[in-house]
């Protein structure tokens, strides 16, 4: 099975059938390109899935992760990650071992077949050339033929007639002659040309040409066989991830097999556990005897002299938010809050407190760990000096020490509070009982006042019946005074960029792409103050909202 032998008149034919290989070659590294171009933008959506629901830092996300089953989902995550980096790899390497590789196989492909069909088109025109010379010397030697005929005849009339000269006839004789002998000469002319002809033929058709498309059939089978090793390169390089895929794919499910419900709802205790005690049982008042009317210490609610309900702490007044003071905007920043935590439940500023020790403690362990250091080096410099003056480095450790001493006084106060709070805990007294009513108060959408415990506007608990008398009058005042106070105008407008949960005093919360109004710009610390409606109002971080401000302001307010 040859193409110089079988195709020996198909040259046209295999010029088409070469360059359709190519063209079809052309196609695959097209196909393996666009794949790799697939595979890269997959792995990118799914690295930006993963970095999209990766917990933001320093936020109340972070602080989710304690749980089990959110520590399962950033492991997924994190696998989704390298999930990812494996289709990475599938685009590198197929650009690398295909498409690259072809691609440079198909210039030099290019080149040879030009290089083959040069050649055959060179043998064909040398052998239309012989053609053409065999034509020229049949044409020739015919002519030479007929014209020595002519001259033949022309002797012969000249000789039959007795009225030409005897000159006239041999002149006659001797043009006759020498046409003969050209005729004779066109004639071994033609003999030759033909016989060369023929040797040329059949070397072109069964040496040149044979040998030429021998070359052309070896090209396309090359290429034939270089096309099915690129497929089976395709797949295997689809092969050599599975194994790694497959392993993230089984750390996720170990991840989901690590998820502890139990776990999970005891991190819930350990997070909410406020340490009150619940409330006793409410005294039974006798109205049938007037002079004998009390008021329970354990009842939640008491009547007011003036008539009025105490206002709710960290909630509304006469339909007018209560921590929108500016001049207590400071305290309402996300985390602010008294030194001691007071303004915390009793289990919740108890494990404050033992973080913050514990964060001392580790300060103070840093700063002595810097001090023995020092002190070492100190020493070494004492026995030899000439490497370095002891007296250098007695400024940063006196330092130092001023550093642990004041780290100590910190953590004694702490501890202090950490003391009286555990010595608290496990007390259960009236006062207990009074402080457990009140937290329950507080978080009820019906709450009046507390007769001797309640927590003052800064979010700390008091205790003694003064402190609770001489606050109800400026509490009163203080919604007078706010009352009276004009509602800011709207500056403007913003968009929520993400969902922010505003569970301290003077946040507000919002859903991600909710529009809301400004009322007041960021002064510097990070929170801009927003407006839903009329009764509803209140800080956010700036980063979380994309702020437009409207120049003409003049005040005008509208409600969403």
């Amino acid at each position: 099975m040859s193409w110089g032998t079988e195709l020996w008149d198909q040259f046209d034919n295999l010029e088409k059938h070469t360059q359709w290989g190519i063209d079809v070659l052309e196609k695959y590294i097209k196909f393996v390109k666009e794949r790799t171009e697939i595979e890269l933008s997959y792995a990118k959506q799914l690295r930006n899935l993963s970095k999209k629901y990766q917990p933001k830092k320093n936020s109340k996300e972070e602080e989710e992760y304690r749980y089990t089953s959110t520590r399962a989902f950033l492991a997924t995550l994190n696998e989704m990650n390298d999930y990812a980096g494996q289709h990475e790899v599938i685009s590198e390497n197929m650009t690398s071992l295909i498409t690259g590789e072809l691609t440079r196989y198909v210039q030099e492909l290019k080149q040879e077949r030009k290089s083959h069909f040069h050649d055959g088109r060179k043998a064909q025109q040398h052998i239309e050339t012989c053609w053409k010379q065999l034509e020229a010397s049949k044409r020739r030697f015919e002519r030479d033929c007929k014209e020595a005929d002519r001259a033949q005849q022309y002797f012969e009339k000249m000789d039959a007639d007795i009225n030409v000269t005897k000159a006239d006839v041999e002149k006659a004789r001797q043009q006759a002659q020498l046409r003969h002998q050209m005729a004779e000469d066109s004639k071994a002319e033609y003999s030759s040309t033909l016989q060369k002809f023929n040797s040329e033929q059949h070397d072109h058709y069964y040496t040149h040409i044979p040998n030429i498309f021998q070359k052309i059939q070896e090209m396309e089978e090359r290429r034939i066989v270089r096309i099915g090793e690129s497929m089976k390169t395709f797949a295997e390089v689809d092969r050599q991830v599975i194994p790694i895929i497959g392993k993230c794919l089984d750390e996720i499910t170990k991840a989901a097999e690590s998820i502890d419900h139990k776990n999970d709802s005891q991190l819930v205790i350990e997070a909410f556990k406020s340490g009150f005690e619940p409330p006793g049982d409410i005294d039974f008042e006798d109205f049938t005897q007037p002079m004998k009317r009390t008021v329970s210490e354990s009842s939640l609610s008491n009547s007011r002299g003036d008539g009025k309900s105490e206002p709710k702490f960290g909630g509304k007044s006469k339909g007018k938010l209560w921590p929108f003071i500016k001049k207590n905007k400071l305290s309402l920043k996300l985390g602010a809050g008294p030194e001691d935590f007071s303004n915390l439940p009793p289990e919740q500023r108890r494990k404050k407190l033992q973080q913050k020790v514990d964060e001392l403690n580790k300060d103070i362990q840093k700063e002595m760990d810097q001090r023995d250091a020092l002190t070492k080096m100190k020493d070494v410099y004492i026995k030899n000096p000439q490497m370095g003056d002891p007296a250098s480095v007695d400024h940063r450790l006196a330092e130092l020490g001023q550093n642990i001493e004041k780290l100590r006084i910190e953590v004694q106060k702490f501890e202090g509070w950490l003391a009286e709070v555990e010595g608290r805990l496990p007390m259960r007294t009236e006062q207990a009982r009074r402080q457990s009513g009140l937290y329950e108060a507080q978080n009820s959408s019906a709450v009046n006042s507390c007769a001797q415990d309640r927590e003052s506007p800064d979010g700390s608990y008091t205790e003694e019946q003064s402190q609770e008398t001489e606050m109800k009058v400026p509490a009163t005042d203080f919604d007078d005074e706010f009352d009276d106070e004009e509602p800011l105008p709207t500056i403007g407008t913003c968009k929520a960029l993400y969902t922010f949960e505003g569970q301290n005093e003077g946040t507000i919360s919002v859903a991600e792409g909710e529009m809301l109004y400004v009322i007041e710009e960021d002064k510097g610390d990070g929170w801009t103050r927003i407006r839903r409606n009329e009764d509803e109002e209140g800080y956010v971080p700036t980063s979380y909202v994309e702020v437009y401000l409207d120049k003409n302001a003049k005040g005008a307010m509208t409600y969403i």
